[in-house]
């Protein structure tokens, strides 16, 4: 059931408060009441109120100092200035620091009841539009409303989206570790620069099919033109994309016959059907993406350096989560108001200890590990509050753990580094191959197979679930 709008009372009169408080517990809301600046910030971190009534006079700060502070605290917060002395200047000032209306003291009743109700809409409306675009493909025409995060790091990103978006036939690189938000990126940059134009956003991972039939994906084929084909042919996502976005995810994977015939396309900006003859003009912009280094993959000859180079026209390298710190706990809060929309919960906080837990960890599996986590969290939390053992993290992989383990690895091969690294993401999601294999960037099916070829399903604190579904691969 959900609870009640919750409005904060910030006034320094106590018989004020009370007048007020009394009148709005009777329309059925939760009354919060503060008396000066320190407590209201502190109620607003903690209990995430609606809708805020700021006196204009408080003793020791003005009740502009706390809006301005307030806004930066909870951005989506409605405030409502209250002053006895009220002025143009100083309501004009109230509007430019983010203050939704301005009232005159004496405040009579009825006018206050009809703002709280409009501004609840407003609320509302906001609501409903968050929630559009976080179930939206990126046309909002803003990076911000699609990559969440105000560090320097992911800021000098949504710059580099941006700059690339202007150019609709630029080729892009999106670099990053599993779990950074690469195909976030490349939708974004497809919904700026297709904007009211149309186009479509096609994607596809390159390491989910074997070669054979990601080729008939990509080009399409002509009827009959190979075993098991459809007698009317069918088009590929490069003709699919036409105007549009192919993103090429897990690019790093792809054979290296197959990257020839890229190189082709790009070069060309023609496609040719298998089993076909003619070549078909395409005006398709390509985003690729991989956790790999491919300029060592192009040194170890499992990537071709003609095609890194088409590919590698305007790289954007997405940061860790490790790396962008600041961003941890408004990702979080992001992930909160997602499942509150699709789960039909009302988590309003993020408890102090819980959001410490949250920034110290490690975050191997970056966003996306985040956003199981919290997932995972609002499932387990029965109230409005997610706490500290809700989060299903090993509170002991810190940054300087992970360079201890870093340091071990030196004379460790590839593959077991690779079998280390899956035991790990295993362990941290409790034996969830789903989890797991989103974490690690790749599909169940390579995911069992590793698991086979390491043995890791008998291995301590992973238990062997799905023997089943091994079993019928």
């Amino acid at each position: 059931m959900k609870n009640k709008n919750v409005i904060l009372l910030v006034d320094d009169e106590e018989i004020f408060r009370r007048n007020i408080g009394e009148v709005l517990t009777g329309q059925g809301y939760e009354v919060l009441e503060a008396d000066e600046c320190e407590k209201a910030l502190t109620i607003i971190r903690e209990k995430s109120p609606d809708i805020m009534l700021l006196d204009q006079c408080l003793p020791g700060t003005e009740g502009l100092e706390i809006l301005k502070k307030a806004k930066k605290i909870s951005p989506e917060l409605i405030v409502v200035m209250i002053s006895g002395y009220g002025t143009i200047d100083l309501a004009v000032k109230a509007v430019k620091f983010g203050a939704y209306d301005f009232l005159k003291k004496p405040v009579r009743i009825d006018p206050l009841k009809l703002m709280i109700n409009r501004a609840l809409e407003v609320k509302s409306m906001r609501d409903e539009i968050f929630n559009l675009r976080a179930s939206s493909d990126g046309k909002t025409g803003r990076i911000e409303d699609t990559l969440i995060g105000k560090s320097t790091l992911i800021k000098d990103v949504y710059d580099m989206v941006y700059r690339v978006a202007e150019s609709q036939s630029c080729t892009v690189l999106i670099l990053g570790e599993s779990g950074t938000g690469k195909e976030l990126v490349a939708r974004a940059i497809h919904g700026i620069s297709t904007k009211g134009k149309g186009g479509k956003f096609v994607d596809i991972n390159c390491a989910a099919l074997t070669e054979s039939l990601l080729e008939a994906e990509l080009f399409g084929y002509e009827s009959g033109s190979f075993t098991g084909a459809s007698k009317k042919g069918k088009v590929g996502l490069f003709e699919a994309a036409n105007d549009g976005c192919i993103f090429l995810d897990e690019i790093g994977e792809m054979a290296l016959t197959l990257q020839a015939k890229l190189l082709r396309v790009l070069q060309e900006r023609k496609v040719r059907h298998i089993g076909g003859l003619n070549d078909i003009a395409i005006n398709t912009r390509v985003v690729a993406s991989t956790n790999r280094d491919l300029e060592d993959e192009v040194k170890n000859k499992t990537f071709r350096e003609d095609l890194f180079y088409r590919l590698n026209v305007f790289p954007i390298t997405l940061p860790p989560l490790r790396e962008r710190k600041e961003d941890i706990v408004l990702l979080a809060k992001h992930f909160v108001k997602k499942f509150n929309a699709e789960c039909g919960k009302n988590v309003r906080i993020i408890a102090d200890d819980a959001q410490e837990l949250l920034v110290q960890y490690d975050w191997p599996g970056n966003v996306r590990e985040l956003e199981n986590v919290i997932e995972r969290a609002m499932i387990l939390s029965s109230g409005d509050v997610i706490k500290s053992d809700a989060l299903a993290i090993n509170q002991k992989k810190t940054g300087n753990e992970r360079v201890e383990v870093a340091a071990n690895m030196d004379n460790c091969s590839l593959a077991e580094v690779e079998k280390m690294h899956i035991l790990n993401v295993l362990k941290n999601v409790n034996g969830q191959r789903a989890s797991a294999a989103r974490i690690l960037g790749i599909n169940r099916t390579t995911l069992y197979n590793k698991m086979r070829a390491y043995d890791l399903s008998a291995s301590p604190g992973i238990e062997d679930k799905d023997k089943a579904v091994e079993a019928a691969l």
